[in-house]
C-alpha cells in the first residue's frame, strides 16, 4: 500500500514537475519555472503555497538561501512508485544493449560488460556480482609433470572455459601420481563447484589422515599448490564508471568516502547482498543506503537478481545519486536481466 496517498492530484502534479525539472537542470525549482510548465495555468503564488505544504509534509527541501526546492529521498521514492508499471524501454536502448552483448556465452563475460553497459546508459556506477554457480563447476581436470617440482594443471569447466596454470610443488611428483588425482577428482568431483569440491576435499583428506595414501598426499600436495583454486573466488564484482560521479566542492567528502566503499569490491558485493533478494522477481529501487554504509545516504541502488531459468547466478544494479534518470535506469536493468537469462540459457 502506498505511503504517499496523503497528498491530492494538485500536488502529485506539482511534486512531479519538480522532481523531473530537477533530474533534468541540476538546480533548485522555484515556482516560477513549475508554473511555466504547468498546463492548469495555475499562478505562481498557488503553486508556492502547494510547495509549502510539500516542504511541510517532507517531500522537498530548500538547500543554502535558494528560493528554489529540491525533492527528498521521500519524493524520490513517491516518485519510483508513479513510474514503476509504466517505464517502458526504447527500441534505441534494446538495440544499443542487445549489440553489447552480442557473441557473450559466458557468465563472467557477460557480467563484466554488464557494469560497463549500465555505466552508459545510466551515468551511474554499473556494478555486477557473478555468485560461482555450474557455469563455473568442474567438468575434468588433468595434470601433467614438468621439469624439476613443476605442474601444469589444466581445469576446464561445464561452461567450456580452460583454466591453465603451472605449479612449483614442495616435492617432485610422479606423472603415475598425477594421474591418479586427476582420476579422482574427474570421478567424484564432476560437476561441482569448485568452492563445494575443496570444502570436501579437506574433509576427506583430514578424515583419511589416518591412512594417508599416496595419492591423497599428492592430492593434499596439489591442493595447497593451488591446482584448484577458483581465479575469481567464490564471486566476482565488478565496478564501472565511477567517474560518473562528479565531485564538486559542496558534495567532496561525502562522494570520496562513497568511492573509497566503491573501490573495497566485497562491500560492494555486501550492499547488493543487503538490498536485493534473490526471490524478487522486478527490479528493486532502494533510495537511501544508510542503513548498511552511513556516507551513502544520498545514493540509490536499482538493481535486479541476475538468473538462469530458476537458478540465481549474481545480481547487477547501478548505484548513482538520489538525482538520476530513474525511468531510464529502471528498464535498462529490466531488460539487461532479461537479456542474461535468454542469452546464457540459449549457450546451455
Amino acid at each position: 500500500m502506498s505511503t504517499h496517498s496523503q497528498i491530492g492530484p494538485r500536488e502529485r502534479q506539482i511534486l512531479t514537475a519538480i522532481i523531473e525539472t530537477y533530474i533534468s537542470t541540476g538546480e533548485p525549482v522555484g515556482s516560477q519555472t513549475v508554473s511555466r510548465t504547468n498546463k492548469d495555468g495555475l499562478s505562481s503564488a498557488t503553486i508556492r503555497n502547494v510547495m509549502a505544504n510539500l516542504s511541510e509534509a517532507g517531500y522537498l527541501e530548500q538547500p543554502h538561501t535558494s528560493a528554489g526546492r529540491i525533492p527528498t529521498p521521500d519524493a524520490y521514492r513517491y516518485y519510483v512508485e508513479q513510474i514503476t508499471g509504466r517505464a517502458q524501454i526504447s527500441h534505441a536502448d534494446q538495440d544499443k544493449i542487445s549489440d553489447s552483448f552480442k557473441g557473450v556465452s559466458d557468465v563472467q563475460e557477460f557480467m563484466e560488460r554488464t557494469s560497463h553497459v549500465l555505466s552508459l546508459v545510466s551515468s551511474g556506477v554499473g556494478v555486477a556480482v557473478s555468485m560461482t554457480g555450474k557455469k563455473n563447476a568442474l567438468d575434468h581436470v588433468y595434470f601433467t609433470r614438468l621439469t624439476g617440482q613443476k605442474v601444469l594443471a589444466v581445469v576446464v569447466t561445464t561452461s567450456g572455459i580452460v583454466r591453465d596454470r603451472v605449479l612449483r610443488m614442495e616435492r617432485e611428483l610422479t606423472q603415475q601420481e598425477l594421474e591418479q588425482a586427476a582420476r579422482y577428482l574427474n570421478e567424484n568431483f564432476r560437476s561441482w563447484t569448485m568452492e563445494a569440491m575443496q570444502k570436501e576435499l579437506v574433509r576427506r583428506m583430514e578424515e583419511a589422515r589416518s591412512q594417508y595414501d599416496r595419492m591423497m598426499q599428492a592430492l593434499g600436495d596439489l591442493y595447497k599448490g593451488g591446482a584448484l583454486d577458483d581465479p575469481h573466488g567464490s564471486q566476482s564484482v565488478y565496478v564501472e564508471g565511477v567517474a560518473n560521479l562528479v565531485i564538486n566542492e559542496e558534495d567532496k567528502e561525502r562522494l570520496s568516502q562513497m568511492l573509497r566503499t566503491l573501490e573495497e569490491r566485497q562491500k560492494v558485493a555486501d550492499l547488493l547482498s543487503a538490498y536485493l533478494d534473490s526471490r524478487q522477481e522486478a527490479v528493486r529501487v532502494v533510495i537511501g543506503l544508510e542503513e548498511k554504509v552511513p556516507q551513502m545516504r544520498n545514493f540509490v541502488l536499482i538493481g535486479a537478481p541476475a538468473r538462469v531459468g530458476n537458478e540465481v547466478m549474481g545480481s547487477l544494479a547501478v548505484i548513482g545519486p538520489t538525482r538520476m534518470d530513474y525511468e531510464h535506469t529502471i528498464t535498462a536493468v529490466s531488460y539487461i536481466a532479461q537479456l542474461f537469462d535468454k542469452i546464457l540459457n540459449e549457450s546451455e
